[in-house]
């Protein structure tokens, strides 16, 4: 770790060395869709739950050019590390096991670890850099700083694609999108315009922008805070998941800043402002909104309920709205999915 710890397990997965930013999940479950979630990019990610690998790795297929099970096309994180890896799986739609496909996506794992104490130093001293090193393996190399790179520029798609049919068309900014977001939009009827995280999409025509999820800093996406801003211009309704919320923020002037240790699980309650309505959300970002920063025709839309930080934002008079958490949510709580209703009606 970069603070000098050392943890000493057992190694799974492909065996090599890793680096990145060590970040930690209270998710139960769900440890496929983790993985291939694009907000994971550059971190070894820590699962807090005890036993991991218990129900292997689904056999996999497309659904409209999409992954059926999977958040993504690959495996995002640098490194896995767990406290016990189950060597046995058991699920009617088990393929492999998580070891297998580690060592298929060459990504180290690392299993016996005492996932509580360190899980105890992040939230003290916040996320940090650190390193995995199989025994004889050199130790000599300085591990990624996934923060000093921009994360969406890495994950977003390079050209456009475009998914279903309907009546209104809606684009998707590109910052390292969850398949289950475009799921969530295409069962909607509508048809999906899937554009790269810099592309200008106001030279397009369109009815409405859905701003997607992504990882790292929002800093580095200043071309995205741009169109963005036209965009607002045009007053059709825009919405934003978690970096979405970021970078719609941005446009509007407000300031963004880094969690101290972020926001990784399933449970995160959040409250919607001016209402006692509180929703139990799924979310993974290391940055939040600085909601105090908000210009006068905005407001917080949700806070979150454990650390008062901001959850979502709204105009006060035109169709601009997002939230900070995964209202899809694979694999969480689906208690806020009417914000893509919402968003639909708008158009």
């Amino acid at each position: 770790m970069e603070n000098g710890l050392e943890f000493q397990g057992y190694s799974f997965g492909y065996e090599n060395t890793a680096g990145g930013e060590v970040v930690f999940s209270t998710a139960m479950v769900g440890y496929p869709e983790s993985l291939t979630d694009p907000s994971y990019s550059g971190q070894i990610l820590c699962i807090t739950y005890p036993s991991i690998g218990n129900y292997g790795v689904m056999n996999d297929c497309l659904d409209n050019g999409i992954s059926k099970y999977f958040e993504s096309d690959k495996i995002h994180v640098k490194a896995l590390v767990i406290s016990d890896y189950s060597f046995d799986y058991s699920h009617w739609n088990a393929a492999k096991s998580l070891d297998q496909w580690l060592k298929e996506e060459k990504v180290p794992g690392l299993f016996g670890i005492d996932t509580r104490a360190l899980t105890k130093v992040l939230r003290e001293e916040g996320a940090m850099l650190g390193k995995i090193v199989p025994e004889g393996f050199s130790a000599d190399f300085e591990p990624y700083n996934p923060n000093t790179e921009n994360q969406v520029g890495i994950v977003s798609c390079k050209e456009i694609i475009r998914y279903g049919k309907g009546e209104k068309k809606v684009v998707l900014l590109d910052c390292g999108v969850k398949n289950n977001i475009l799921r969530c939009l295409i069962k909607r009827n509508i048809e999906l315009i899937r554009v790269p995280w810099n592309y200008d999409f106001n030279q397009l025509e369109y009815d409405g922008l859905f701003i997607s999820n992504g990882p790292g800093n929002p800093e580095f996406c200043t071309e995205a805070v741009e169109h963005i801003k036209v965009a607002m211009e045009k007053c059709k309704p825009i919405c934003g998941i978690c970096m979405g919320n970021q970078l719609l923020s941005k446009a509007a002037g407000a300031k963004t800043f880094k969690l101290k240790y972020g926001h990784r699980s399933h449970n995160q309650p959040v409250r919607m402002a001016g209402t006692s309505r509180c929703f139990i959300t799924s979310q993974n970002h290391g940055y939040a909104v600085d909601g105090s920063t908000l210009g006068s025709d905005w407001e917080e839309l949700f806070v979150n309920m454990n650390d008062g930080t901001n959850e979502g934002i709204r105009h006060k008079s035109k169709p601009f709205f997002s939230a900070q958490f995964h209202p899809e949510a694979a694999s969480g709580p689906t208690d806020t999915e009417f914000l893509f209703d919402d968003f639909i009606k708008l158009l």
